[in-house]
């Protein structure tokens, strides 16, 4: 299972770095793209501390420049390397109480948790996909295949 999750956060990072290069390649870039990619990274981070039981330095929607957001792309993908490389088997049943953003007190299972990140990170990543879309830019691809077979998915104009 911890082999599962160390694919699943290598193909997060590669499809952060590729979100992030639609990004700055985009000529009509809207700011809220850049505001989703920064929170998609900050909530990697503010998750990954919660598992480690220490505080995070960003709120989950922090402003940040595309520079910063390089950096917390190249931070968390160390961060979570280390993470899942000193993580035992039996610490994915490992329970974790912490309080959320709007300061609700939750308990979730370490599994839970990295799951949760990996999900969230798909999720937000297709929003910026399709805002720089309809900015009449081509967003690089993220899925999880592309990443698997090191060439992008089918598209339309390929069908």
């Amino acid at each position: 299972m911890i082999a599962h999750f160390k694919r699943l956060y290598a193909h997060a990072q590669w499809a952060d770095e590729r979100t992030l290069q639609s990004l700055v390649e985009s000529e009509h870039l809207p700011a809220h793209a850049l505001a989703l990619f920064a929170h998609l990274l900050a909530a990697e981070h503010v998750w990954l501390h919660r598992m480690l039981g220490t505080p995070a330095r960003m709120s989950v929607w922090p402003t940040l420049s595309a520079v910063e957001c390089d950096a917390l792309v190249a931070e968390n993908h160390a961060a979570y390397v280390a993470f899942l490389g000193a993580l035992e088997p039996a610490g994915l049943a490992r329970s974790v109480r912490y309080r959320n953003s709007a300061g609700q007190e939750f308990e979730s299972t370490v599994e839970e948790m990295l799951t949760q990140v990996v999900m969230h990170g798909s999720y937000h990543r297709g929003q910026i996909a399709a805002l720089v879309r309809a900015a009449g830019d081509t967003p690089q691809p993220t899925d999880f295949i592309a990443f698997v077979r090191g060439a992008p998915a089918a598209t339309r104009q390929s069908a």
